[in-house]
C-alpha cells in the first residue's frame, strides 16, 4: 500500500505502466480509437528506464502480425524492422558436432517466413515516437513504485517519481515524494515478474484458476562481425549441448543490420541441478564449432539478460481486476517453441485498449473490463498459444530429446486438426523455485575459464549493459529473512543465487580461513532480469523497482 504521504495527483483516462510493446501498442490504439470517434482520451505511459527501450531486451525475430493491424503503413513510416528472415536453421548439438534438423519437418508455426530480425528496443523507441505524435504522454525515468486504491478496493492509480531516499531511509536534500497518477483504468505492462503485477495478482487472486507461471532466463550478446562472417537474414536455433537432456533450453543467433549478430541462450528455470550457471553455459556454448565461426574476428558490443515467461496458455492468469488489466508479459503470452512474444504482447495491449475505450465512452471507470478477456479468448493470440500448450510440459516430463519430439508431433496434430491434442492440456505442477534439487544430489560444475575473446566473465559483461543505480538508495533487492541465504540455501542448495544470477549480484564471501560465510548483494550490478525473484528455492528474494532511470541502458538490444 502507498505510504501516507501528501502527493500531487494527475488525472488520466488510462494510465499504462511500462513502455514495452504491449503498453505502447495499447496507448497508440486508444488514441486511434479516439480520433476515429472524434473524441478525446488522455493516456499516460510510465517507463522506469532512462528512456523508452532502455530496459527492452529480446532476440529478436519479430512477427509483424500485430504491427500490421496497428500501423498498416509501418514500412512507409520507417519502422526499424531492418532485415527480413531469408534462412532458417535448427541444429541439434553434441559436444563437438551438429545434426541439422530438416525445416520441412517442423510445424508451420516454427517457420519464420515473413518475419524480421531487429532490435525490439529500437522498435519500442519508434513506437514511442508514434504514440507521442498522437498525443500520448510518455514519462521515461519514472518508476511506478506503488499502487493507489479507491475506497471500494479497486485500483485507482500508481505512485511515480519517488526519489531522494537514502539507504538508511532518511530523506536526502533532493527528496521528492513523487506523484499519484490516477486513471479510470490502469494497465499493468511491466513485463516479466513485475512488482506491481505480483501485488495485484495476490490481492485479487488472479492466478487461482491457472497453473504456476513458468520462466526461462534469456542471456544475450550483440556482436559486430567482419563481412566474411556476416549472413544477413540468417536465423539459427540450437538445442542440446551444453545442456544435458534433463535441462531445457537452447540458443538463438540472428544476423541483421550493420553486420550485427544477435546471439543468446535461454535456460528453462525449472532446472533441478542447483550448480548450473546459465551465464557460464552460454559462454562455453559460443566455443562450439557450429557457433564459433560466426563470431571469430568480431567484437562484443552489448550484453543483457532477462527472464521470459514460458507457461503459455495454462499459466495465463485472470486478465482483469477492478480498475485495470494485465497486458503483455505481465500476464505471460510468450509462444515458447517460437521464442516469440512481442506480437502477442502488442495484440493484447490493443485488445485491452479497445475494451477500455468502449467502457470510457459508456461512462464507466474503475470496474472490470470483462470485454478484454472475452476478446482475448476469441483472438489469434489465444489460438496460437493453444496450439503450443503442451510443448513446455512435455519437455519437463520427458526431457529435451523425447519431449522435443513429442512436442513437434503435438504441434503438427494441432495445426492439422484445429488444435486437437492426444495429450489434452497438460499441467505444469511445480513452480520453478520448487523444481530446484538439493546440493547433496549433484556435483559442482567446473566451468572453463573465459578466454576474453569469445567467452567473458560476468563483471565485464555487466559493464557492456551500461547498468547504473544511484548508490545511496534503499536496496531494490530485498530479503524477507536475511538469515536464509546462509542458514538454509547454502547448506541445502549450495546457495544457487551466486550461480543463476547473470550479473554477479549475489556472492557468498568467506574469511581468510575459508570460514564464516557471508551473503553479499551487489545491487548496483542488477540488470533487472528478475531471475532471483523467480528461482530462489526459499522464495526469500523480492525484486522491487529502484528509483526511476536505474538499471541497464541497452543499445540496439
Amino acid at each position: 500500500m502507498a505510504e501516507d504521504v501528501e502527493r500531487d495527483a494527475m488525472e488520466y483516462d488510462v494510465v499504462i505502466v511500462g513502455a514495452g510493446p504491449a503498453g505502447l501498442a495499447a496507448a497508440i490504439r486508444l488514441k486511434q480509437l479516439a480520433a476515429q470517434a472524434g473524441s478525446e482520451v488522455s493516456v499516460a505511459v510510465l517507463e522506469k528506464g532512462s528512456e523508452v527501450g532502455a530496459h527492452i531486451l529480446s532476440g529478436a525475430v519479430i512477427d509483424p502480425k500485430a504491427l500490421n493491424e496497428l500501423i498498416p503503413d509501418w514500412k512507409e513510416q520507417g519502422a526499424p524492422l531492418e532485415t527480413p528472415v531469408v534462412k532458417d536453421r535448427f541444429l541439434l548439438l553434441g559436444e563437438s558436432g551438429e545434426l541439422p534438423l530438416p525445416m520441412f519437418a517442423m510445424p508451420p508455426l516454427m517457420h519464420n517466413d515473413g518475419c524480421y530480425i531487429a532490435s525490439l528496443g529500437n522498435l519500442c523507441r519508434w513506437l514511442g515516437a508514434q504514440a507521442e505524435a498522437l498525443g500520448v504522454e510518455i514519462y521515461p525515468g519514472f518508476a511506478a513504485s506503488d499502487l493507489v486504491w479507491r475506497e471500494d478496493g479497486s485500483v485507482k492509480g500508481v505512485v511515480v517519481g519517488v526519489v531522494g531516499i537514502a539507504k538508511d531511509g532518511h530523506h536526502k536534500p533532493d527528496y521528492q515524494p513523487g506523484m499519484e497518477l490516477h486513471g479510470k483504468y490502469v494497465f499493468i505492462g511491466e513485463g516479466v515478474r513485475g512488482s506491481l503485477a505480483k501485488v495485484i495478482q495476490a490481492k485479487f487472486d488472479l492466478c487461482a484458476d491457472s497453473q504456476p507461471q513458468k520462466f526461462g532466463l534469456g542471456i544475450k550478446e550483440l556482436w559486430q562481425v567482419p563481412d566474411a562472417n556476416f549472413k544477413p537474414g540468417l536465423v539459427q536455433h540450437t538445442t542440446g549441448w551444453p545442456l544435458n537432456n534433463a535441462t531445457g533450453g537452447g540458443s538463438f543467433m540472428y544476423h541483421f543490420g550493420d553486420n550485427y549478430v544477435s546471439i543468446g541462450y535461454v535456460v528453462h528455470l525449472n532446472y533441478k541441478n542447483p550448480f548450473i550457471s546459465p551465464f557460464d553455459e552460454f559462454q562455453r556454448f559460443k566455443h562450439h564449432p557450429a557457433v564459433r565461426p560466426h563470431l571469430e574476428g568480431g567484437r562484443r558490443i552489448a550484453y543483457g539478460a532477462r527472464a521470459i515467461t514460458s507457461g503459455g496458455e495454462q499459466s495465463v492468469p485472470r486478465l482483469v481486476f477492478p480498475g485495470g488489466a494485465l497486458i503483455g508479459c505481465s500476464a505471460g503470452f510468450v509462444n515458447v517453441p517460437r521464442i516469440k512474444g512481442s506480437h502477442n504482447a502488442m495484440k493484447t495491449g490493443m485488445l485491452a485498449a479497445e475494451a477500455a475505450f468502449a467502457a470510457i465512452a459508456a461512462g464507466r471507470g474503475g470496474d472490470e473490463l470483462v470485454e478484454y478477456p472475452a476478446a482475448y479468448k476469441r483472438s489469434w493470440v489465444a489460438k496460437e498459444l493453444h496450439l503450443v500448450r503442451n510443448a513446455k510440459p512435455l519437455l519437463a516430463r520427458f526431457g529435451t530429446a523425447i519431449g522435443g519430439a513429442l512436442g513437434m508431433f503435438d504441434m503438427w496434430c494441432g495445426s492439422l486438426l484445429g488444435g486437437f491434442s492426444v495429450f489434452g492440456t497438460l499441467k505444469h505442477g511445480k513452480s520453478d523455485s520448487e523444481s530446484t534439487g538439493l546440493a547433496k544430489d549433484y556435483a559442482p560444475i567446473v566451468y572453463p575459464k573465459p578466454d576474453g575473446v569469445l567467452s567473458f566473465d560476468k563483471l565485464s559483461s555487466v559493464f557492456l549493459s551500461s547498468t547504473n543505480h544511484e548508490e545511496d538508495q534503499p536496496a531494490h533487492l530485498k530479503l524477507k529473512d536475511p538469515s536464509v541465504p546462509i542458514a538454509v540455501n547454502l547448506p541445502k542448495y549450495g546457495e544457487p543465487a551466486r550461480l543463476y544470477c547473470p550479473a554477479g549480484v549475489y556472492e557468498v564471501l568467506y574469511d581468510a580461513a575459508g570460514e564464516n560465510p557471508k551473503f553479499q548483494i551487489n545491487a548496483q550490478n542488477c540488470v533487472h532480469c528478475k531471475t532471483c525473484d523467480i528461482k530462489d528455492p526459499s522464495q526469500n528474494i523480492v525484486w522491487t523497482t529502484p528509483e526511476g532511470g536505474g538499471g541497464p541502458n541497452y543499445p540496439n538490444m
